[in-house]
């Protein structure tokens, strides 16, 4: 999955503003305790990050 597709995919749930606040504030145990967005700068694969946010915030869409 390439970044302009994740980020998509979180606009369209959680809608532009709330997206980038989330992706930043909230800090996730199961990406290593980082933000969405420290997961990704670290190296995380976006497609591993949206299945992350699709199992924990109840996000119909994850990847197969």
């Amino acid at each position: 999955m390439r970044l302009t597709e994740f980020w998509r995919r979180m606009y369209a749930h959680f809608g532009e503003a709330y997206a980038d606040s989330f992706a930043s504030d909230h800090v996730m145990s199961e990406l290593g305790g980082r933000t969405v967005r420290q997961a990704l700068e670290s190296g995380w694969e976006a497609k591993d990050v949206w299945r992350v946010v699709c199992r924990t915030q109840g996000v119909s869409g994850a990847l197969r």
